[in-house]
């Protein structure tokens, strides 16, 4: 079969040129990925590797698939070297951050379950391990300071109280809100997730630091334990 190279395109169809002449809100997913690329193989064409990066993740998430693929499962694409690799994951990356200044600057303090979530679900719902993040506040519920507390594997993630309070005491918290993923996408807290709850809230009264919330980010579902009446 022959390789169809972009001068086999027309000039019009071709993604820079269509995106010069319509916007880039004209350009469909491997469109938009091909720009990124730039330049192709040998063997394919940028716009064909782009298809190829979407196809990995076919058909689950389309575009969002950027997020799940790591280096080395992006790299097995001949063509997509190291550099291209990484540049991919820095634009999954830039694409959460912009996600999560644009809730800030509409939140001014995080005293809503769903404003919480909101905030970190383009970040943790596509993640393959549990993490355990906490927002550090002050007294009117403005965030200080988020903080990566513990990553571990697909379905556990250990974080002990003396850790988290820890961060709380060097960045002056007064209030503390525990956030976790859970990969399987169930929300649902486990025994293990209740009984440390109930520990950070100890440590917290001791020490005069109020834990508001935990919540626990699924797949476009989240449990807040304020709202389940546990804390």
């Amino acid at each position: 079969m022959n390789r169809i190279t972009m001068k086999d395109i027309p000039a019009d169809d071709r993604p820079y040129e269509k995106c010069l002449r319509t916007g880039p809100e004209g350009l469909s997913d491997g469109e938009l990925l091909s720009i990124i690329i730039r330049t192709g193989s040998r063997e394919d064409s940028s716009l064909a590797l782009a298809q190829k990066i979407l196809a990995l993740n076919y058909p689950s998430e389309g575009i969002l698939g950027l997020l799940h693929l790591s280096l080395p499962e992006l790299t097995q694409i001949k063509g997509i070297g190291r550099a291209k690799g990484a540049q991919l994951l820095c634009i999954g990356e830039l694409s959460k951050r912009i996600w999560k200044k644009a809730v800030l600057e509409d939140v001014a303090t995080f005293s809503n379950p769903e404003d919480i979530v909101n905030y970190y679900v383009e970040d943790m719902r596509h993640m393959e391990q549990e993490q355990i993040r906490i927002m550090l506040l002050n007294t009117k519920g403005v965030l200080i300071r988020d903080v990566l507390i513990s990553q571990g594997t697909v379905n556990a993630s250990v974080v002990s109280p003396r850790e988290i309070f820890i961060e709380a005491l060097k960045y002056h918290a007064v209030n503390v809100i525990v956030v976790h993923n859970h990969p399987s996408g169930d929300p649902a807290p486990s025994r293990e997730d209740i009984t440390l709850t109930r520990r950070i809230m100890e440590a917290g009264e001791l020490i005069g630091i109020r834990m508001l919330d935990h919540i626990i980010i699924g797949d476009n579902s989240y449990t807040s334990f304020k709202e389940r009446g546990i804390i």
